[in-house]
C-alpha cells in the first residue's frame, strides 16, 4: 500500500502508479483523514453561522457577490460539474488520467480544502480498480486550475459520464457497481475542491519530465555510437574540458558518454599519436575536431539535464500541495488565494519543450553525418548494404533516405511546439480569470514534443546499428553493442528497402520504457542518471 498524505509523494511513485504492469495500491494515510475531518467541521459551522463562503455559499468565479442560502450548497455543487463539462479534443491518455486521479487525491490529502476522506478514499478506490474518466484534453487556461479537464473525475465519484474500466468504456455508474463502489453526493465545497486544482497539467508533467530523462540518456548513447561509427575523437569527451565549464547537466552528460564508450575501438582520435617533420603543407586524411553535433552534444543534452533538475524540484511541490480555493485553517479560518495557478507548471514545460526540441534536432544533425557518404568516413550512401560489382541491388536501393526525410519532419514539427504558451494568457471568466498560466497547455504540448523526440532517437537508433554493422561491431564498446543487440532484435538489419515504420513504433517504445536504458546499464552493472 503507498500511503498518500499531501507531503510525501514522488514523482517516481507517481509515474508507477500511472505506468506499472503490476501497480501499486494507495490508501490515505491516517493524518491525513485526521486533518480532513477538522478542516470539514471547521466548513460545517462556518456555513451555520450563514458566513458568505466563496464557491460554498457564494457563487463561482465572477459570481462570488451572490450569496445562497446554506441549504443550496450542494445543489451548488451539482451545478458546477455541469456547467464545466465542456472539454473538447482527444482523451487523455491512461497514463495521464492515472495521474492525474493520484495527483488530485494526494493535494486534497493535505486537508485544507474541506472535503470527506470519503470522497477522496473513493478516488483512491477507482485509481485501484482502474476505473478513469474520460478526460478531453482541451479546456483548461491553468487557472483556476484544470476547472474544465477535472470535472470528469468529480462526475466519475458522483456516478456519472463514462469511464475507461480496465481498457473497457463503460458508464460511470456501471463501473462502480461492479467494483462494489458506492457513488457519493457532493456536500459544499467538495465539488470545487475537486476541479478546482493543478492535477491533470500535473500529470501531462510529471510524465514528460520523466520521458526526457530517458531521452537525455538515449541522446548520450546515440552520441556515443555516433563517435565510433563516425571513428570520431573521443577526447572531446574529455573530463578536464567540462570542469573548466562544470554546470552540472553537462559533467554527468559527458560522464556518461564516456562511461558508455569505454572499452570501445575508436583510438585516441586523429593525429593524436603522429609528428609531422615536414614544412610547407599537408592535408590529414581525418579532421582533428568533430562537427558540433558531436562534440557539443554534452552542451545541448546537459541543457536538458540542467533543465529537468529544477523542472522536478517544482513539479515535486506541485503534485504536494494544496492548490485549490478556498483554503480552510486548522483553526476555523478560511482564506482566499490563488494556489490554483498553474505558473510554476507553465514555465517548466515551457522550458522543457525548448530543451527537448534542441535534443531532437541534434540527433536529426548526427543522423545527417551518419547518412551522408560526404560526411560518414567510408560508410555507404544512405547507410545501403554493400553490393558486389555487377549485382542486380546496385542502384536499385536508398537505404535510409526516407527515414532521413521522416526524422527532419519530426524535428521541424517539435521546434513548431517550442512557442512558449505562458506567453498567451488571456483574460477570461468575465475579466475574472484576467491572468491565466496556460500552464496545461504548455504541459501537453511538452508531451507532443517528447513523442516526436522519441520518434527520432529511434530512427537516428536505427541508423547508428546499420552503421556499426558496416562499420564493424569491434568499433563498438560493451555498453554500445548491449544496445546493439536489443535493437537488432526488433529491428533486423537493412538487407534491401523495406518499410520501417514498424521499426521505429518498436524501437521507440524500448527507449519510452526504459527498456533500451536497462540492456545497456546491465552491461556494465552501472546505474545512468536519467534527468
Amino acid at each position: 500500500m503507498l500511503p498518500i498524505d499531501g507531503h510525501r509523494l514522488t514523482l517516481t511513485e507517481t509515474v508507477t502508479v500511472a505506468r506499472a504492469a503490476r501497480r501499486p495500491r494507495v490508501g490515505l494515510a491516517a493524518d491525513a483523514v485526521a486533518r480532513m475531518d477538522a478542516t470539514t467541521r471547521a466548513k460545517a459551522e462556518l456555513i451555520a453561522a450563514g458566513l458568505p463562503i466563496y464557491g460554498v455559499t457564494a457563487g463561482f468565479g465572477d459570481s462570488n457577490t451572490r450569496q445562497i442560502h446554506g441549504d443550496k450548497s450542494a445543489a451548488l455543487q451539482e451545478n458546477l460539474l455541469r456547467f464545466l463539462n465542456c472539454g473538447t479534443g482527444a482523451t487523455a491518455e491512461p497514463d495521464v488520467l492515472r495521474a492525474t486521479l493520484l495527483v488530485r487525491a494526494n493535494c486534497l490529502a493535505r486537508g485544507y480544502s474541506a472535503i470527506r476522506p470519503r470522497v477522496v478514499e473513493l478516488l483512491l478506490d477507482c485509481l485501484n480498480q482502474d476505473i478513469l474518466p474520460l478526460i478531453p484534453e482541451r479546456g483548461s487556461v491553468g487557472a483556476s486550475g484544470d476547472l474544465v479537464p477535472l470535472s470528469y473525475v468529480a462526475r466519475m465519484l458522483t456516478g456519472e459520464g463514462d469511464v475507461l474500466h480496465a481498457g473497457e468504456r463503460r458508464t460511470a455508474a456501471a463501473a462502480l457497481a461492479d467494483a462494489g463502489l458506492t457513488p457519493v453526493e457532493l456536500e459544499a465545497k467538495e465539488g470545487l475542491a475537486l476541479v478546482n486544482g493543478t492535477s491533470f497539467m500535473s500529470g501531462f508533467a510529471v510524465l514528460a519530465a520523466h520521458d526526457a530523462g530517458e531521452l537525455a540518456y538515449t541522446a548520450e548513447l546515440c552520441t556515443s555510437m555516433a563517435s565510433q561509427v563516425l571513428l570520431g575523437n573521443p577526447a572531446h569527451f574529455d573530463d578536464f574540458l567540462f570542469q573548466q565549464k562544470p554546470h552540472e547537466g553537462v559533467l554527468t552528460s559527458a560522464r556518461t558518454i564516456r562511461g558508455l564508450l569505454a572499452g570501445g575501438d575508436a583510438g585516441a582520435g586523429p593525429g593524436a599519436d603522429e609528428t609531422w617533420a615536414g614544412d610547407g603543407y599537408r592535408q590529414l586524411e581525418r579532421p582533428i575536431q568533430d562537427r558540433y553535433s558531436i562534440r557539443c552534444a554534452p552542451h545541448v543534452v546537459g541543457a536538458l539535464r540542467d533543465t529537468l533538475i529544477w523542472t522536478e524540484q517544482m513539479l515535486e511541490i506541485e503534485v504536494n500541495s494544496s492548490n485549490d480555493n478556498p483554503l480552510f485553517h486548522p483553526d476555523g479560518t478560511v482564506l482566499n488565494g490563488g494556489n490554483f495557478y498553474g505558473g510554476h507548471v507553465g514555465q517548466t514545460m515551457d522550458s522543457l519543450k525548448i530543451a527537448v526540441a534542441s535534443v531532437a534536432d541534434l540527433l536529426d544533425r548526427q543522423l545527417e553525418l551518419v547518412v551522408d557518404e560526404k560526411f560518414n568516413n567510408g560508410l555507404t550512401p544512405n547507410l545501403i548494404p554493400r553490393y558486389e560489382a555487377g549485382s542486380w541491388d546496385a542502384g536499385l536501393h536508398h537505404g535510409f533516405k526516407g527515414m532521413q526525410i521522416s526524422a527532419s519532419s519530426l524535428v521541424a514539427e517539435a521546434q513548431r511546439w517550442t512557442m512558449p504558451a505562458t506567453s498567451f494568457s488571456r483574460s477570461t471568466e468575465a475579466h475574472n480569470q484576467d491572468k491565466v498560466s496556460m500552464g496545461t497547455i504548455a504541459a501537453r504540448d511538452a508531451r507532443s514534443v517528447v513523442e516526436l523526440a522519441q520518434e527520432v532517437a529511434a530512427i537516428h537508433l536505427i541508423a547508428l546499428c546499420q552503421a556499426a554493422d558496416l562499420r564493424g561491431l569491434e568499433h563498438l564498446s560493451s555498453a554500445t553493442a548491449a544496445a546493439h543487440t536489443l535493437v537488432r532484435k526488433i529491428s533486423p538489419f537493412l538487407d534491401g528497402d523495406r518499410p520501417l515504420q514498424d521499426d521505429i513504433r518498436r524501437v521507440r517504445e524500448a527507449v519510452r520504457s526504459g527498456e533500451l536504458r536497462r540492456a545497456v546499464t546491465e552491461s556494465t552493472n552501472s546505474v545512468p542518471a536519467l534527468g
